[in-house]
Order: structure tokens, then C-alpha cells, then sequence
């Protein structure tokens, strides 16, 4: 029960990661708010993880919308009282080369990832410094320091959100606010599916592919990346801050 009475708040908590994130928390004693935009999804894991005990509630966010980002986090302390930990989760996965990617692919991927991230967390500072020993924790990824063929928009976002990391732990050590971020490297997830279709692969292959990368010879599951978020997120971690998490079996080793 290492988030007894807790308020978390999870951004893309409707599947994979983020789902991952909502449930791993709720059975370590965390009340949990799930954002997303995704309302079946959303609910679908408010229902796995709601309980006599256990509270948790869905508010349908677009992160990179400032009013529904205002109404997540007025709802999130109406229903309990405050906040103590964010996990900015929520990602949109754009890819392509530079002479592919278009304004709007940029306002987007950069809308959710990197100032949906900044926007939730400023929204939800005032409840955070209310807290004691509140944490943030952003899920970036691999391709936040790695290039990849054709992930631009996606791995500049990213790279964004790990010096985000960095800057807000620093500004924000003062009110004992602790932020760190995980970076995930292949991970089995919905997304996988989404970015097999982009490349028009193989899917065995793909995976096949992916799991020979690891030192591990495999993919990573969400619950992985969830350990690591909640690690980061709880008291065991309270001398960290500004830090980087790779979860990726090694692939970046080399």
C-alpha cells in the first residue's frame, strides 16, 4: 500500500500505459482520477479498478484543451478534496520526416505531449503545493535522447518533455514538489497496433524485430512501466527528483 490516501491523477488512462498506471495504483491503496478522451475506455478502467474500498472516477479531458484541463482538475478536488500525485501520461503519436509532418501534425503532437504536460501540471500546482511530499511523474520515452527513422514529431515532443521534467524539478524543489519522468522503450500497447499499420509492416516481424533490440529478447507490458511510474511516484523515492527512468529491456544500452 505504498500510495495509501493518495489523489492520483493519470492523463490517457483509458488503455495500455496509462491503464496500466490506474490500476497498479488503485491496488497500492491511490484514489484515482482517470482523464482521457477516450470515454469508453476511460470508464472501462474505472470499472476494473473501482471497489467498496477504492475510489475512482473518469473526467473526459483533452489535455491540450485549457478548459477541459480546468474541469479535470476542479473535479478532481471536488471528488477528493485535492491532488497528490500527476502522472502526465496522455501522448498522441504522430510520426513522419520533416517534409511530411504538417503545421497541424506539429500543433498537435506538441498540444498534447509536451504543453498538455506543462498546462495540467500548472493547473494542478495549487493543489499540489497543498500536499505533502506530492510528486509529478511524466511517462516520455526512449525517443526523448534516441533518433529513429521518421519519428520526428513524436521523439521532438518527447525530448521536450524530458527537459521539461528537468526544469520543472528544479523550479518547483522549492515547494517540495518531487517530478521525475519514465521512458518506456518498446511496449506492448494499442499503440504498437497503430504504429505497425503506419509503417505497413509485418506485425510478427515488427514485434520479432523489436524483442531482438532488447537485451531481454522481448517486448515490455504496461505494468512494467507502471512499477517504475509508481517507484518514482511513492515515498521509497524521495530523494529523486529530476531524474530519468529507461524502461526498455536494455535496447538503449548500446
Amino acid at each position: 500500500m505504498r500510495l495509501m490516501n493518495k489523489r492520483v491523477i493519470v492523463t490517457g488512462g483509458s488503455g495500455g500505459i496509462g491503464r496500466a498506471i490506474c490500476e497498479l495504483f488503485s491496488e497500492e491503496g491511490a484514489s484515482v482520477v482517470v482523464a482521457d478522451i477516450d470515454e469508453a475506455g476511460g470508464k472501462d478502467t474505472v470499472s476494473g479498478i473501482t471497489t467498496q474500498d477504492k475510489q475512482s472516477i473518469f473526467v473526459r479531458t483533452d489535455v491540450s484543451s485549457t478548459p477541459d484541463v480546468e474541469n479535470l482538475i476542479d473535479a478532481s478536488v471536488k471528488f477528493f478534496g485535492g491532488v497528490d500525485i500527476l502522472v502526465n501520461n496522455a501522448a498522441a503519436f504522430v510520426f513522419g520526416k520533416v517534409e511530411d509532418v504538417t503545421k497541424s501534425d506539429w500543433e498537435t503532437v506538441l498540444g498534447v505531449n509536451l504543453i498538455g504536460a506543462a498546462n495540467t501540471t500548472a493547473l494542478a500546482l495549487p493543489h499540489l503545493k497543498d500536499s505533502s511530499n506530492a510528486s509529478i511523474v511524466n511517462i516520455a520515452s526512449v525517443g526523448s535522447f534516441t533518433a529513429s527513422p521518421g519519428f520526428i514529431p513524436y521523439s521532438s515532443s518527447k525530448g521536450a518533455l524530458l527537459q521539461l521534467t528537468k526544469c520543472l524539478a528544479l523550479d518547483l524543489a522549492g515547494d517540495g514538489i518531487r517530478v521525475n519522468c519514465v521512458c518506456p522503450g518498446s511496449i506492448y500497447t494499442s499503440a504498437t497496433e497503430k504504429h505497425i499499420a503506419y509503417e505497413g509492416a509485418d506485425r510478427e516481424e515488427f514485434l520479432e524485430s523489436a524483442a531482438k533490440n532488447s537485451f531481454l529478447n522481448r517486448v515490455g507490458e504496461p505494468k512494467e512501466v507502471a512499477y517504475a511510474a509508481l517507484f518514482l511516484a511513492s515515498d521509497e523515492a524521495s530523494f529523486i527528483t529530476g531524474s530519468s527512468l529507461v524502461v526498455d529491456g536494455g535496447a538503449t544500452v548500446h
